[in-house]
């Protein structure tokens, strides 16, 4: 038999970027994906910014804040590929969709129709909204495995009907961590009128976006996760002709704004009052880390460790993927099958190697979802085979 725990021979470009995390040493730190983790010089960026907010508050907050968030947008639109004062700062995505959630007209009888490859806080804040309503939240199964995109679009749009009024779907989806094909069902939604709001958490950092080539009306994604800023750094992207329909969910300071931006969109979600804004302020020192490390080599080397990382799970586990080995169906984020309960896994991984790697279950289904960034190393992946080896061998 093979030996599975033998050292894999694949570097990454830039062996010296797992020295500009802060991850805790003598860990294999392969969830990337939960929360992400912040670059040395970023995180002292965003350090800076706060000691520079409290040095004079009022002339921070008061007198140049609204040209600070205005250039940080800025930054974040022309790495999105999207039109100016389309970009609103969020703390997160599930902040940044409950806006729209909470916005859309729905009226009795209409539908939302979403996958079963959705994140939990996201079903729940459109199944609140669905119920307060009197429409429905329905839930289009995409069973796996997968051969092909348009057979993806075809088994989502089985779903669609004429109470159909939005489509909510993830960009890179967290359970199962497959990238769908939003530009094509988006499309296809623009062309029946129908609404579409992609929850894009994972996206940025991760895939090269263009909201323009995306086509969706409503699109929120993290800047805290792969695109590594700090903590707290999310945005909601609102198509132009879209932005009129929504509403703030806390009414503050930008609505009939006393510092107008000339848009009404940006106004009503840019200040709401005393906040810590450091973290939406740290984004541009999170895409010129990126851009100064070349980030698309970097990129492709770590798909390229966590495809070397499925193929030695496979060859340990005999169990069939759930999509094709390629680009197209994931990236740096990718699911592992296991013939074992994954929580149990997962505890003992962490406990017994000291490998952080979540645990999924999916329709009954157990996987490990390893993610791949810049710190991480082929010596990580051979600990986790190495883990696997010791605990399934029991």
């Amino acid at each position: 038999m093979k030996d599975l725990s033998m050292t894999t021979t694949l570097a990454l470009p830039l062996p010296h970027l797992a020295e500009q995390y802060l991850l805790r040493p003598g860990i294999a730190f392969l969830n990337h994906g939960s929360f992400g983790a912040c670059p040395r010089p970023v995180f002292e960026r965003y350090q800076a910014i706060q000691r520079e907010l409290e040095s004079q508050p009022v002339e921070f907050l008061n007198r140049r804040i609204s040209g600070l968030l205005a250039e940080a947008r800025g930054q974040l639109e022309d790495y999105i590929g999207a039109e100016p004062g389309t970009v609103v700062f969020a703390a997160n995505v599930t902040h940044a969709l409950n806006i729209v959630a909470r916005s859309l007209e729905l009226r009795p009888g209409d539908e939302v129709l979403s996958t079963d490859h959705e994140y939990g806080a996201i079903e729940r804040a459109w199944t609140y909204n669905c119920e307060k309503r009197g429409a429905r939240y329905v839930v289009r199964p995409l069973p796996l495995p997968f051969e092909s995109s348009e057979q993806v679009v075809e088994q989502l749009w089985a779903g669609v009907n004429e109470r159909t009024r939005v489509i909510a779907i993830s960009h890179i989806t967290s359970p199962t961590a497959m990238i769908l094909p939003v530009a094509a069902i988006c499309r296809r939604a623009r062309e029946t009128g129908i609404i579409t709001v992609i929850d894009g958490a994972h996206a940025p950092g991760q895939l090269d976006l263009d909201m323009r080539a995306i086509g969706a009306d409503y699109y929120g994604g993290n800047c805290h996760k792969w695109l590594s800023s700090a903590k707290g750094a999310g945005f909601l992207y609102a198509r132009p002709e879209m932005q009129a329909r929504l509403e703030p969910l806390v009414v503050g300071w930008g609505w009939r704004a006393r510092r107008p931006s000339g848009s009404d969109y940006i106004d009503i979600f840019d200040w709401l009052g005393t906040d810590d804004p450091a973290a939406f302020l740290s984004v541009p020192a999170a895409i010129e880390f990126q851009r100064r490390n070349d980030w698309p080599s970097v990129r492709h080397a770590c798909h390229a460790l966590a495809s070397q990382a499925r193929a030695r799970v496979a060859a340990l586990t005999g169990l069939p993927q759930p999509y094709p080995d390629t680009p197209e169906w994931y990236a740096q984020m990718t699911l592992l099958p296991v013939p074992v309960p994954a929580a149990e896994l997962q505890r003992r991984l962490w406990e017994e190697f000291q490998v952080e790697i979540p645990g999924v279950v999916w329709h009954d289904h157990n996987f490990l979802r390893i993610s791949i960034q810049a710190y991480n190393t082929p010596t990580d992946v051979d600990r986790l085979v190495e883990g696997l080896i010791a605990l399934l061998g029991r």
